[in-house]
């Protein structure tokens, strides 16, 4: 009798391992490879350069500090689909200075509210106006974070000066806190835009993204950007960067993410397809053994 529980219980074990690792290897990627919809994100930069006074007429050294809040719009979202309200203000370090101020505060260098649409799977941007009410801006390629799995190639970024996708080519690899992450480069050099709002000027990028592959996120991000007028004169002349804890909390995050998601695809899979057959041989071997055993019995 006990041994018969005992076959019952592994062939039940091994069919529920089995079927976990299917599950794992074929449905959990594609439901756990998803841009959260609770993603509600502040990273931090600092930095320097020199700005134009627009008072003075002199273009003065600065100490900036700069903050970026990404927030994602669940009711606006859904299953394939993800709305992120995005801001970001860059101020004068000087002092108790908070993250932003008003637009008419001389503290303030640069400020920008956007609302974008990505697709949740490959990070790429989507048309987003069947999701956003009033006038929605069509953005391209890449905006706040790479694919999952991303791979060791260059990519379409979005430049927001430019209003349009730019290549971001893949350098090499560079471990960041014991996380091993893909560098790409942003080149952008002496282009015609809107440098000031209603002026046109020259402007170049020059930036570098460390990303963790696995999860896509952005680990470490530094950036050179001029902004001058038609005749060289300097509007803006800033450099920034991911502040130490900023880069030392995404790595963290990003090795917990990437953690759970080769646990739950990686591992499960592996354990079930390997145990899962042994506990259903073993339980079915049992099973047979004891109906012989029964057979035995009553022939004799």
């Amino acid at each position: 009798m006990v041994r018969k529980i005992v076959s019952w219980v592994l062939i039940g074990l091994g069919a529920f391992l089995l079927v976990a690792a299917v599950l794992a290897a074929t449905w959990a990627p594609g439901q756990l490879e998803r841009t959260p919809l609770d993603t509600d994100s502040t990273t931090r930069l600092e930095g320097g350069g020199q700005k134009l006074n627009p008072a003075t007429g002199e273009v003065e050294d600065i100490t900036v500090k700069a903050t970026s809040i990404s927030q994602v719009d669940s009711e606006a979202s859904d299953d394939d689909v993800v709305i992120f309200a995005s801001s970001t203000c860059a101020v004068l370090d000087e002092g108790d200075v908070p993250d932003c101020v008003a637009g008419t505060d001389e503290r303030l260098v640069s400020a920008s509210t956007e609302v974008f649409a990505t697709d949740r799977h490959t990070g790429m941007s989507v048309d987003g106006s069947d999701y956003v009410e009033g006038e929605y801006e069509q953005r391209e390629g890449l905006v706040n974070k790479w694919p999952f799995n991303a791979e060791k190639k260059d990519y379409p970024y979005w430049d927001g000066m430019l209003k349009q996708a730019v290549s971001a080519a893949y350098v090499g690899t560079e471990t960041i806190e014991g996380l091993e992450t893909y560098e790409y480069h942003v080149l952008i050099e002496h282009e015609t835009t809107e440098v000031v709002e209603g002026v046109e000027g020259r402007y170049s990028m020059d930036k570098r993204l460390w990303i963790d592959p696995r999860t896509g996120a952005i680990v470490r991000q530094t950036q050179d950007e001029l902004r001058t007028t038609y005749d060289g004169d300097i509007l803006l002349d800033l450099q920034l960067a991911f502040t130490d804890e900023q880069v030392t909390s995404n790595a963290a995050d990003a090795k917990d993410n990437g953690s759970m998601l080769d646990l739950v695809t990686g591992t499960v899979p592996l354990v079930g397809f390997i145990l899962g057959p042994i506990l259903l041989i073993v339980g079915i071997g049992l099973q047979v053994l004891g109906r012989r055993e029964r057979e035995g019995t009553h022939t004799a």
